[in-house]
């Protein structure tokens, strides 16, 4: 049903702007990518909400169903740490039914909507582990547990260590030891029926940019090692990106991504396994500078591992704008970091007063943090539960001709005849946008993120400001500065 009471000041906020020049966007019947995995987020299956004292509720997770059913995820990734899981680390003892209710749950949303798990663990039951085969005996033990025993189908790919290039990993950076472990754990899957054929490995799971001093590669060699010791067993490749505002507002990411995915079989497929923003870099000193002030006065975190920007509307700006560069790189999905801050403290150390705050919201806000207004959602679900709706999983990206010197930045998929065209302006003057498709879109809806105008319904989901447009392959809007649009006739 139409929501008439949001269309009329919708569309006289999105009509107050006064378009300079005008950018065409071009698109062809060129292929990106086929066959889309998905966008989609980090959803780690609150390890340590019982330790806290507040395991999530029934209402809970009806919230958060609800959100994500909007949301419509094609992937997501899900990470344990053992200890909370199938490892009592008082006494050593395996269980694999030890705190099954909330992966379980979590588990069962994604397998009844077919939505594309990548699982793993962060790290062994303990760092002295790491090379240890009984870790590796539970370990796929365990996910034989979740994906037969139980019937997980969604998981389609596992991740054996986070960042294994990381000092702050197990592995500290051991490209040996961890292609050695991946054989070893190759070898253990095979000894249960089916499971090498229903799940393959994701990896190298490494961060770009980054470059241990431990280690013998930097993240690009992680991969192109990878791809010449072990593409046999990589079902799918995986990498994480942490990039700053001012280079990915400069146009210049694009550069970047194309270096993890060239090393690549052809056919082979490659994801971002996890991404957001982080400020360290010259370029963005003035946001560093508000970043460690918000995060010196928040309660709840330290800022060691957050981002204090997930409150701010430029965000929904910015994370949208990196999707739309990664499709347009002829990668097959991204998931954000991070769902909900209530997943992790900083470390894992069961620590509530410093979590990793990335979350958009925290829906332990009212049980664990005396804060309810931190269960609210955060400015940017606003575009990146579009992003991920209506850039469904399966969709073809096409190419759309983008000159990224202009500021401007979109994104065209195609999926079963209809299309979504996404766009952000992140400069200083709006723009008169002229969108050419290759054939004409029936009933279409425009959706828009303005600072000022960005309607919702009820439940605080976006809603669009037209609908049941006629769209006869050409489409011109105005595109305010600083602000996101995106039209679809998708269902």
């Amino acid at each position: 049903m139409k929501p008439k009471h949001f269309l009329l000041p919708a569309l006289l906020c999105c009509m107050a702007c006064a378009p300079r020049d005008e950018v065409q966007i071009t698109v062809s019947t060129e292929i990106i990518s086929e066959g889309y995995i998905g966008n989609g987020v980090e959803w780690d299956p609150y390890d340590e909400a019982e330790a806290w004292g507040a395991a999530i509720s029934d209402n809970d997770w009806r919230q958060l169903f609800a959100r994500l059913d909007f949301m419509r995820p094609g992937y997501v990734r899900c990470m344990i740490n053992s200890p909370y899981r199938y490892y009592d680390a008082a006494t050593g003892n395996y269980d694999k039914t030890r705190n099954i209710a909330s992966i379980a749950r979590l588990l069962q949303y994604c397998t009844d909507r077919n939505i594309t798990v990548m699982y793993g663990e962060y790290n062994p039951p303990s760092w002295s582990m790491k090379a240890d085969q009984r870790w590796i005996d539970m370990s796929v033990d365990y996910l034989n547990y979740l994906v037969n025993d139980l019937g997980f189908s969604c998981i389609k790919y596992f991740v054996i260590f986070n960042e294994p290039d990381g000092n702050w990993a197990s592995t500290n950076g051991d490209y040996l030891l961890w292609k050695s472990i991946l054989h070893r754990f190759a070898d253990k899957m095979r000894q249960y029926p089916t499971l090498s054929e229903k799940v393959k490995f994701a990896g190298p799971d490494v961060v770009m940019e980054y470059k241990n001093a431990a280690s013998m590669y930097d993240a690009v060699g992680w991969v192109q090692q990878t791809v010449a010791d072990a593409d046999s067993f990589i079902g799918l490749y995986d990498v994480h990106a942490y990039p700053g505002q001012a280079e990915v507002r400069s146009g210049t990411y694009a550069e970047r991504l194309a270096a993890y995915k060239q090393p690549l079989p052809e056919g082979k497929k490659i994801v971002l396994g996890e991404a957001g923003y982080k400020y360290w870099r010259t370029a963005d000193s003035l946001l560093m500078r508000e970043y460690r002030r918000r995060a010196a006065e928040h309660p709840l975190t330290r800022g060691s591992d957050a981002n204090m920007f997930v409150y701010d509307y430029f965000y929904g700006l910015d994370m949208a704008l990196l999707c739309m560069e990664v499709m347009n790189s002829g990668y097959s999905g991204m998931a954000a970091w991070m769902l909900d801050d209530a997943m992790h403290s900083n470390g894992d150390a069961g620590k509530p007063e410093d979590i990793k705050l990335w979350g958009m919201w925290n829906i332990l806000g009212s049980e664990v943090f005396n804060d309810p207004a931190q269960e609210n959602i955060r400015p940017w679900f606003y575009t990146w539960s579009l992003m991920c709706r209506w850039f469904p999983a399966g969709a073809t990206i096409l190419e759309a001709g983008i000159d990224r010197t202009q500021g401007i930045f979109a994104a065209v998929a195609e999926y079963r005849g209809q299309y979504t065209a996404a766009f952000v302006n992140i400069g200083h003057h709006d723009r008169n946008i002229k969108l050419l498709l290759p054939s004409k879109m029936e009933r279409a809806s425009l959706y828009v993120y303005e600072e000022g105008c960005r309607p919702v319904d009820a439940d605080g989901h976006p809603v669009p400001v037209k609908s049941e447009m006629e769209i006869n392959k050409r489409f011109q809007t105005a595109l305010k500065a600083q602000s996101f649009q995106l039209i679809t006739n998708m269902e």
